[in-house]
């Protein structure tokens, strides 16, 4: 390698995208084509990089198999930052082999990396913690045991264990400050903030007041009966029961819930869980039907009783009740939360990370889009949509995960 290319690789390492550009611009050849390509990436032309990655990897040939690999980790990289999670991921799973077996630690472990973050885009956090499990940062540079603490970190605040993310989060901000690359400390500075913004709103006895992760995390280790709007779930201490697959029965329990100690009247009921209006005999019937199967799923925790207006909700062991929601709920804060990251998501990425389909997603950004809440830009598989971050909006901390698909 030529003394070109090494002081331009050198710059790229320091975060000197520009000095790196200088050095190889008006160069074609594999190595100077990779190295441009990464500089274009961290200068923010995505699409001018992938083409020039794309480019080195052709250019390299099939001899270069590491080289081929270090191109394919740094597409993946692109893919990730573009919201692309559609990318194929074989082949950065392939590449992580590849530099494995060659010796390339350093982008080895950067390739895992890549794949634990979009894994934690979309939910899957015990696919995610595996795949860091028995993973020794230690003898990594300074950049990359950043990286490392900021996937450990984003895992902690997702299963709502703050005082490890805060632990990993101060680890990650000394090897930032080691590395010198501004980039990678304004990105530990944003993960850091994520933990001082508001998380949920907790709704008890008609009032409402905005909780930081951290007091989520107490109140659901606490005995409190909490219905989750955030999962979809009911939970009292070790206990939780899921009703993300019975939007009724959880629309229920919720109105219930915001009521307590008081009841709620049938007709209130009927509007929140079916949207009647004028409500006749069938929909009373409904009604009593699915009070049934709420009281047979919360048996354990809770009763509903029949009052003269409607039903009650009293908890077994005499406990308060309380709504724990999302910060601002809008009918499609789901999308709005998963934007709120100030990226860029294509409608295919928001659908996946979402566990739905597309053209449902497609409808919510159309929607979205009329009440000027986001903005797209480009045509076709090109799209992508954005938006300013909403004040006090906690992106996609407890947002439920994806359904498992049969």
């Amino acid at each position: 390698m030529d003394s070109l290319i090494t002081a331009a690789a050198r710059a790229l390492a320091a975060g000197d995208a520009l000095g790196a550009l200088h050095r190889v611009a008006l160069r074609d050849d594999a190595p100077a084509l990779a190295l441009r390509g990464i500089a274009m990436a961290q200068l923010g032309d995505l699409d001018r990089a992938k083409v020039l990655l794309r480019r080195a990897a052709r250019a390299f040939g099939l001899k270069e198999a590491v080289a081929r690999a270090r191109c394919v980790v740094a597409e993946a990289e692109i893919a990730l930052v573009s919201r692309d999670l559609g990318w194929p991921t074989k082949a950065l799973d392939t590449a992580r082999a590849t530099l494995e077996a060659h010796g390339d630690r350093f982008n080895a472990a950067h390739a895992r990396y890549l794949s634990v973050r979009r894994l934690l885009l979309i939910g899957r956090l015990d696919e995610a913690e595996q795949m860091l499990a028995d993973f020794d940062p230690a003898p990594f540079p300074p950049a990359s045991r950043a990286a490392h603490e900021l996937v450990v970190a984003g895992i902690a605040m997702r299963r709502l264990r703050t005082k490890a993310a805060r632990a990993a989060l101060a680890r990650a901000e000394r090897a930032a400050r080691q590395a010198g690359i501004p980039a990678l400390a304004a990105e530990v500075e944003s993960a850091s903030l994520v933990l001082s913004q508001p998380a949920a709103r907790l709704i008890a006895n008609g009032e409402e007041r905005l909780l930081l992760l951290e007091g989520v995390e107490a109140l659901l280790a606490s005995e409190t009966f909490v219905v989750d709007a955030c999962r979809n779930m009911v939970r009292q201490g070790d206990a939780a029961i899921s009703l993300a697959t019975r939007p009724v029965l959880f629309a229920l329990a919720r109105t219930l819930a915001e009521a307590w100690p008081g009841d709620v009247a049938r007709d209130v009921l009927l509007a929140r869980a079916f949207g009647a209006r004028l409500a006749d005999e069938s929909h009373r019937a409904r009604l009593r039907v699915e009070v049934g199967r709420l009281r047979r799923a919360l048996r354990m925790l809770a009763a509903i009783n029949a009052t003269k207006r409607g039903f009650a909700l009293a908890p077994c062991r005499g406990r308060e009740i309380v709504v724990l929601a999302q910060p601002v709920e809008d009918q499609h804060a789901t999308v709005l939360a998963l934007l709120a990251d100030g990226e860029c998501w294509s409608s295919s990425a928001l659908a996946l990370a979402l566990g739905t389909s597309q053209r449902t997603v497609q409808r919510a950004l159309d929607a979205l889009a009329e009440c000027g809440k986001v903005q797209s830009f480009g045509r076709g598989r090109a799209r992508r949509w954005l938006t300013p971050s909403v004040p006090g909006f906690t992106t996609t901390l407890l947002l439920p995960a994806p359904l498992p698909i049969d």
